[in-house]
């Protein structure tokens, strides 16, 4: 995670999003001097933040001096978007693992990223770092593809300017870029091989929902034992199950 510096005058609220951004699923307990760097404030400031957050138990302090995410950011959590998302596609989830033997990921819009809601292991397990919670890039991920498909035309044009190399088959052209997402729109489905860890193939189908909701089903195998041939009929049946699951519940959200 890149350290967030911050400027002068900044709201009091965008320091303490900046001290709560400062944790991650590799950095999941801080030191107070470690939270300052790496939210980019003055220790002091940093001190002031991390008091008030414990104090409104959004952070806990461990018995080491150390902290980390609290009980009341759990509580918060579970009335987020995302975590209905996944309570409604889990079953699904499950099922697709049951058909391909694979590791599946549903991902949603966040940002410039994709946020992972959901992760399952199947038998023919590829080792991933990808817990839920865990941010994937979009051009390189063939979930982050899916998904910015699908996304809105500002989110594209931001995307096409952040297109980092991460393996020596990442696509860093965006006029390529442009031309594979114009494919999945048409197929509805996305596929990266080796673009963002080297050994590793995904294939991925969208979940739009009526009320805009963009998210992706992403089945994720090793390149030398699989190139995804056969999951695309189930994973296209998995994402199609859950954007029906998806659209009741904002439906009686709604009412």
């Amino acid at each position: 995670m890149a350290v967030v510096r911050n400027a002068p005058g900044e709201s009091v609220t965008s320091r303490a999003l900046s001290v709560l951004d400062a944790f991650d699923d590799t950095h999941a307990f801080l030191t107070l001097t470690q939270v300052s760097r790496r939210a980019g404030l003055p220790l002091a400031t940093a001190s002031r933040r991390v008091r008030d957050l414990v104090d409104s138990r959004l952070l806990v302090k461990t018995p080491d001096s150390r902290y980390a995410i609290g009980p009341r950011m759990w509580h918060l959590g579970l009335l987020s978007a995302p975590t209905s998302m996944r309570e409604a596609a889990l079953p699904h989830l499950q099922d697709l693992v049951a058909a391909t033997g694979h590791t599946v990921h549903l991902a949603v819009l966040d940002g410039l990223a994709v946020l992972v809601v959901e992760r399952i292991s199947g038998t023919r397990m590829v080792p991933t770092r990808h817990t839920p919670g865990s941010r994937l890039p979009l051009h390189c991920t063939a979930v982050g593809k899916v998904v910015l498909a699908n996304a809105p035309p500002e989110i594209q044009d931001q995307a096409m300017r952040t297109l980092t190399r991460h393996t020596p088959h990442t696509t860093t052209d965006a006029r390529v870029l442009r031309a594979q997402l114009a494919d999945i729109r048409a197929r509805g489905i996305a596929r990266s091989v080796q673009e963002h860890r080297m050994g590793v193939s995904s294939a991925a189908a969208p979940v739009v929902t009526r009320m805009g909701t963009t998210a992706g089903v992403a089945v994720i195998a090793p390149v030398a034992t699989s190139r995804l041939g056969r999951v695309t009929e189930p994973l296209r049946a998995c994402a199609a199950a859950i954007t029906v699951e998806l659209d009741a519940v904002e439906a009686a959200r709604r009412y």
